[in-house]
C-alpha cells in the first residue's frame, strides 16, 4: 500500500503552474503594500472591489495560486495602483491586446524587428522608438 499525503500537499500539486505567476503576483503585492502603508483604500479588499473581483482572488493572484487575471483585470489593477499596464501585462506574461492585433498586421516583420532589437542597448531601442514616434525617419 503507498504513502498517502497529507491534503495539503494533495490540493498544492492540483493549482497551475507558476510560469512568471509569482513574479507578477509578488509585484502587484509589493506596490499594494507600499500604497497601503500610506493609504488604508489599497487593503487587499478595497483594492479588490475598485477592480471588481473578490478579495479571495485577488489574495491568490498575488501568492502566485491562480492563472493572472484577464488583460481588462490588469488593466483595471494598473490604472488603480498608478502602474505602466503593459508592464503589468508583461509580467503576467500577456500582450496588450491593440499590440497583437498590430503584430498580426506583419507577422514577419514585426518578429524580425522584435528579434533585432532583443541585444540592443536601452538607448539604441529608445532613440528608435523617438525617431519613429516623431516621424524623423
Amino acid at each position: 500500500m503507498g504513502t498517502r499525503r497529507p491534503i495539503r500537499q494533495r490540493a498544492a500539486s492540483r493549482r497551475s503552474p507558476r510560469g512568471s505567476q509569482p513574479r507578477f503576483g509578488a509585484y502587484l503585492r509589493e506596490v499594494r503594500e507600499r500604497r497601503r502603508m500610506s493609504d488604508p483604500r489599497f487593503s487587499l479588499r478595497r483594492v479588490a472591489q475598485r477592480i471588481l473581483v473578490q478579495p479571495a482572488y485577488l489574495s491568490q493572484v498575488e501568492r502566485g495560486n491562480v492563472a493572472p487575471p484577464s488583460e481588462a483585470t490588469i488593466r483595471r489593477l494598473a490604472r488603480e495602483l498608478g502602474e505602466d499596464p503593459d508592464v503589468l501585462l508583461a509580467l503576467a506574461g500577456k500582450v496588450s491586446g491593440d499590440l497583437q492585433a498590430v503584430i498580426r498586421r506583419r507577422p514577419q516583420l514585426f518578429a524580425e524587428l522584435l528579434r533585432s532589437l532583443r541585444a540592443a542597448p536601452a538607448h539604441a531601442v529608445l532613440r528608435l522608438v523617438r525617431e519613429v514616434r516623431d516621424g524623423s525617419w
